[in-house]
């Protein structure tokens, strides 16, 4: 019998696979395969009992891949000799390793963590396998508890004022983040100033600083932003004047009389490498160094660790992505010193910079790093996809950047005198590039002549250009993550899903490479404002961060923790946002009820449209500009369906969450025969694209490598298993009879792993 290891993604199956070799199978979970079920009150799939402090959860499979999951991994076990849980080492992995327990009926299973996919790491993990941490899962079942009990209690009140669909714990902060910048720009009133300059012949321009009684002060401090656009030029102004009138008074004054050099000074400054990359920070640089949404640096991280195919085997080439860690492995630093003594030696440092961690890193995860130093960049660019190289690359070059000696930049300061008026420049030189050559984030060189004390400059001409101040400029994607981590908000796992959540919503929509909040994101903030203003303070949500935190490492019990925070505090709240909503605010002018469907094209719930032609008295439409998408009910097949035409298409086809390569819109499946056997395939289910000839090559079929392949466009996600064709259970069928059920609530998707 071979012993059984359980990961959680498929792509990792095969690479840890290859290290294993035979006596082991590797199967994989797919990520969260169960959720809390939507029974109970509100929907909750909970329920609290305040006299013995206990909770009560009622767990499901996930729709779909779910029971399949089980049902392979049941089997799986039966066949082992041994268990051992692998999936991700952080908080919602340990609790995929509880559920993997609890379905399995696994007595005590092994945890294994490893930080890294190589031999040396796995093989080592399952050497020191451990049991699972119970308080770990605590804090997992405490957020998911908490995030269910704010989303399903609050999100009704937006919907039945804004017209939006959700609300949450971490989403809704950082929607309020986005909209109080909004009204910031909206209020803001500029003003009109002047700033004066001198050109010399000598070559350099300086700037007004003021009379001779006020000391210029020059900011020589290098701070360098992950989110900052790179080398991007400083703006270099003079004091500023106020008037016109006294902006020609100082000009004047410079042409009447002689410009000499009061100081002229220079230091030979040291700037520290960076330290290696944290997920926020791996984020922020692929943003505006590569253009990737925090979203996609995600899905190309996840794939550079579970592993790609090379000429030397199958290699996983990155450290654990969700980090907030910036230590490095001693081996690891000690590889880099060997490789920059024979490919740089001038680069080695005496001393390499300890970066400080943040108060609340996990020290048991590393930085995100190359896991094989000898694999560059340069070697592997014929192997990965444009976006992997990419990443990668830069992933490579940040970690060897950060064990390299300090850059040397020469600065140097000039004051000038020419009347009762001071005149300053400033330049710096890059002497030793150090770091910079792998990761360069220093602005251009700015050069100004040797200058000496006591020297008289040739006035070449004097002038003032007028400006006005600007208002404080929107969040791009990375600076938005950088707000969120700075203030304490999410965790590194959740950022890329809260940008993802707050796009989908169409709470904020990116234009060019800011967001900017949509109508429907402003007054969702209001009403949320107006109602659970704690709920918008980044504060009070780092608080419950640090709450479970502190279940995380047993120091609170989850349970009482949380019957006790609902009870003194969420219910009063609710009651009065209620009370406020009757007093203060009118319900929206929507016209049509919401339905529990979400439109498979924006995620936007679809509208219930009155119909007495229809099964159960109305259809479903969707009313964000989707085209007129309509959805219809079968009572033949107990779903909602898109309508397809009579002839070649006339199968009614079931629509999935994958998107169409050529306009985007949701592929549905259509059966037919091949060989006597009945089949799916994958089409577009825009009934129109289909007949047009961009779409002739949009046809998937299941492979034998049990994924949804096309000839032309290749693979789809292979981490989201197709439904074909699961059998309705009794109390299915007795769900779906007669009429569709009418409600109010937004079905959202089954929860992934990394939802905020």
């Amino acid at each position: 019998m071979k012993k059984l290891l359980l990961v959680e993604s498929p792509s990792k199956c095969k690479t840890i696979q290859a290290i294993l070799g035979s006596e082991w199978q590797v199967e994989a979970s797919f990520g969260h395969f169960t959720e809390l079920a939507k029974d109970g009150e509100d929907s909750l799939g909970f329920t609290m009992h305040k006299d013995t402090n206990k909770i009560e959860c009622r767990y499901q499979l996930t729709e779909g891949k779910g029971q399949q999951v089980v049902t392979k991994l049941r089997a799986a076990v039966k066949n082992a000799s041994e268990v051992v849980l692998a999936t991700d080492g952080d908080r919602e992995g340990e609790g995929i390793a509880w559920h993997l327990q609890q379905q399995l009926h696994l007595r005590n299973p092994k945890r294994a963590v490893y930080n890294q996919i190589t031999p040396t790491a796995v093989k080592a993990a399952i050497a020191n396998a451990h049991q699972l941490d119970l308080n770990l899962i605590s804090a997992q079942r405490a957020r998911q508890c908490l995030d269910r009990l704010i989303g399903f209690k609050v999100s009704p009140l937006v919907r039945r004022t804004s017209g939006g669909s959700s609300a949450g714990r971490v989403q809704s902060v950082a929607l309020h983040i986005v909209c109080q910048r909004e009204r910031e720009i909206n209020t803001f009133v500029p003003i009109t100033y002047w700033s004066v300059w001198t050109e010399y012949a000598e070559g350099f321009t300086a700037f007004y600083a003021g009379s001779s009684e006020i000391e210029p002060v020059l900011d020589d401090n290098d701070v360098t932003d992950d989110a900052a656009e790179v080398n991007a030029e400083s703006t270099v102004e003079s004091k500023r004047v106020l008037s016109e009138a006294e902006a020609t008074r100082i000009i004047q004054v410079a042409r009447n009389h002689p410009h000499v050099v009061r100081e002229a000074s220079g230091v030979t400054a040291q700037k520290s490498p960076l330290p290696p990359f944290i997920t926020s920070s791996l984020q922020q640089a692929a943003s505006v160094r590569l253009g990737l949404s925090p979203e996609e640096t995600m899905k190309v991280a996840q794939e550079l660790f579970e592993g790609v195919d090379l000429p030397q085997g199958r290699k996983g080439l990155i450290t654990y992505h969700r980090t907030d860690s910036t230590s490095l492995a001693p081996e690891f630093c000690a590889e880099v010193k060997e490789w920059l003594s024979k490919h740089d030696p001038d680069n080695v440092p005496k001393k390499t910079t300890r970066h400080r961690e943040q108060a609340n890193a996990q020290s048991a995860h590393e930085a995100i790093r190359p896991t094989y130093l000898s694999i560059t960049p340069k070697t592997v660019r014929d192997h990965l996809s444009a976006k992997q190289h990419q990443l990668y690359e830069l992933i490579w070059r940040r970690a060897v950047a950060s064990q390299c000696a300090n850059a040397l930049i020469q600065k140097s300061r000039v004051i000038i005198q020419a009347g009762s008026t001071l005149w300053q420049t400033r330049g710096s030189i890059l002497t030793f590039a150090g770091y910079t050559r792998y990761w360069n984030d220093l602005s251009k060189d700015k050069h100004i002549p040797a200058l000496t004390s006591g020297q008289t400059l040739a006035l070449a001409n004097a002038g003032f250009t007028q400006k006005q101040t600007q208002p404080p400029a929107r969040y791009s994607e990375a600076k938005l993550v950088q707000v969120l981590e700075r203030q304490g908000v999410g965790r590194p796992s959740t950022f890329a899903a809260i940008v993802k959540t707050l796009k989908d919503r169409t709470y904020v929509l990116l234009k060019g490479k800011v967001l900017e909040p949509t109508a429907l994101g402003m007054s969702t903030d209001d009403v949320l404002h107006k109602t659970f203003p704690d709920l918008l303070r980044a504060d009070f949500t780092a608080g419950m961060e640090t709450t479970l935190d502190e279940i995380s490492v047993g120091k609170l019990e989850w349970q009482s923790y949380l019957i006790g925070w609902h009870q003194s505090y969420f219910q009063p709240m609710l009651a009065r946002a209620y009370t406020n909503l009757g007093a203060d605010l009118q319900p929206s002018d929507r016209k049509n009820e919401l339905s529990d469907v979400a439109c498979p094209t924006c995620n936007h719930p679809l509208s219930k449209i009155p119909s007495k032609k229809v099964s159960g008295g109305h259809f479903l439409k969707c009313e964000h500009g989707c085209e007129n998408l309509v959805m219809f009910w079968s009572d033949r097949r107990n779903q909602w369906e898109i309508p397809q035409p009579k002839g070649e298409n006339a199968v009614t086809a079931e629509v999935t969450s994958f998107a169409c390569p050529v306009c985007g819109k949701p592929l549905a499946k259509f059966p037919y025969t091949k060989e006597g056997v009945n089949k799916v395939m994958l089409k577009c289910a825009d009934v129109q694209a289909r007949q047009r000839k961009d779409h002739a090559d949009v046809v998937f079929f299941w492979s034998s490598q049990e994924k949804w392949w096309s000839k032309k466009f290749g693979d789809l996600d292979e981490a989201a298993k197709p439904n074909l064709g699961k059998v309705a259970t009794g109390k299915e069928k007795k769900a779906a009879q007669g009429k569709p059920k009418r409600s109010s609530k937004v079905a959202k998707p089954s929860p992934k792993k990394r939802d905020a």
